[in-house]
């Protein structure tokens, strides 16, 4: 018993512990009307622009990046959420050119200024490197996103699932379709220093897909998807520790066992 809390004597560890505690539940809340929405490529996109925004803050002399991405990722993700509305092309074909133009675009400017190699953590993250510091704006965004969802779920999921019924209803659909895409991307931009642009998306939406597979009702929905989200990412974390392994990449595949298993009960049932 000892041995399984050994973790806990290292500093780093407990404040990555603490740092999973946040970023799932963040994740696991949103995840659930992503994957409700069919924007799991969307999010994935929105995680590539990031490079985008770091280049611009190198370009403006900044020390710190995460304002540049925030605001890069919130005219980036409005932008391509208005064309995809739009009847100017197919959806995928869309967030497939803004999800290319981001990562290129990000790499012309890094690269341009001899600073990509010094950025490449963002592709893979590294959760174990969060300060205590750092905690504090995760805990902020969690607390906003639960406030956001306690006040405007219903009005999400009338969107999501018909937005000419939601209109006729007196819906604001506009202002909802976009404040959901604005906290997405606040929030993938808060966390992908942590987790890394090539696997956000999929500890985004794996624990809620999971949690799909099974649940029965809206309300043990959210509630797998949360026990689902801690759960991978606390498992993750301690496995990435007692076998040396890199915590984001084994999340993901904690995560993405939880999905295979859901998945294998949901057929039976």
């Amino acid at each position: 018993m000892n041995e399984l809390f050994a973790f806990w004597q290292y500093d780093f560890m407990r404040t990555a512990f603490f740092a999973v505690l946040l970023i799932m539940p963040l994740f696991s809340i949103l995840g659930t009307m992503v994957v409700n929405n069919g924007m799991s490529f969307f999010s994935d996109a929105l995680g590539h622009s990031a490079l985008t925004g770091v280049g611009i803050g190198v370009l403006l002399g900044l020390s710190d990046f995460q304002w540049p991405m925030i605001l890069f990722a919130l005219l980036f993700a409005l932008l391509m959420n208005r064309i995809r509305h739009s009847a100017m092309s197919s959806t995928d074909t869309v967030i497939g050119v803004f999800s290319s133009c981001g990562v290129a675009l990000g790499l012309v400017l890094l690269s341009g200024s001899g600073s990509f190699q010094n950025y490449q953590g963002l592709l893979i993250g590294d959760i174990l490197s969060i300060g205590e510091a750092d905690l504090l704006p995760l805990g902020i965004a969690l607390v906003a996103v639960v406030v956001l969802w306690g006040l405007c779920f219903n009005k999400f999921l009338a969107v999501s699932i018909s937005p000419t019924l939601a209109k006729v209803h007196g819906v604001a659909v506009w202002l909802y379709d976009r404040l959901f895409v604005a906290a997405i991307a606040i929030v993938v931009m808060l966390a992908i220093r942590w987790v890394g642009l090539l696997i956000i998306n999929a500890m985004l939406i794996l624990p809620a897909a999971a949690a799909r597979n099974v649940a029965r009702s809206m309300k043990s929905y959210h509630g797998l998807s949360l026990v689902f989200g801690v759960f991978s990412g606390v498992l993750g974390l301690l496995l990435s520790f007692y076998n040396d392994v890199a915590t984001g990449p084994m999340i993901v595949l904690v995560a993405a066992a939880v999905f295979f298993g859901t998945l294998l009960i949901g057929r039976k049932k």
